[in-house]
């Protein structure tokens, strides 16, 4: 059983009321942003400083308590799944992120054609494409036919960028 109160202590980490909120936000919303958890704390436990759930947050994560990734052109997402080196899928349309596990064997799970030395203990993937519930609304234009608001995601970093106003 997920017992928070016992892995702070376990880790040195001063229990606070503040704490146990944002792990209790992460683990019940993963892939959330920082503002997003902010919201999901106050809605528990009432008055919280942005920065404190900020430092909650990198005090977690710098234990590993938390894990945090930040997709190309998006605010820094965290989840309670730590350990176990998987990747995630994003919806380019909505920003919808889930889970997905290693690719191929055990971690670090992939191997790079050159290691340049490097002794590796992870691999970071992120496969960007649209989920089903977007395919659904552009009827297969992949142009959604309904304006959804776009998620704090960017493009994807290889295919060229042709709009020029950014």
């Amino acid at each position: 059983m997920f017992d928070p109160t016992a892995l702070l202590r376990e880790l040195g980490i001063p229990v606070t009321a503040q704490r146990l909120a944002v792990m209790r936000a992460v683990s019940a919303r993963p892939h959330s942003t920082a503002d997003a958890i902010a919201d999901e704390v106050r809605a528990e436990i009432g008055v919280i400083s942005r920065q404190a759930v900020y430092n909650a947050l990198g005090t977690l994560a710098e234990k590993g308590l938390l894990r945090r990734i930040q997709p190309a052109g998006s605010a820094a997402l965290y989840e309670s799944r730590v350990g176990d080196n998987h990747h995630h899928l994003i919806c380019r349309c909505c920003g919808k992120t889930v889970d997905v596990d290693c690719a191929i064997g055990q971690a670090p799970c992939l191997t790079p054609s050159d290691h340049a030395g490097f002794q590796i203990d992870e691999a970071e993937v992120i496969y960007w494409g649209t989920c089903p519930e977007c395919l659904a609304e552009t009827s297969g234009t992949g142009k959604p036919t309904t304006r959804s608001p776009k998620p704090e995601v960017g493009p994807n970093p290889h295919q060229p960028n042709h709009d020029h106003t950014r």
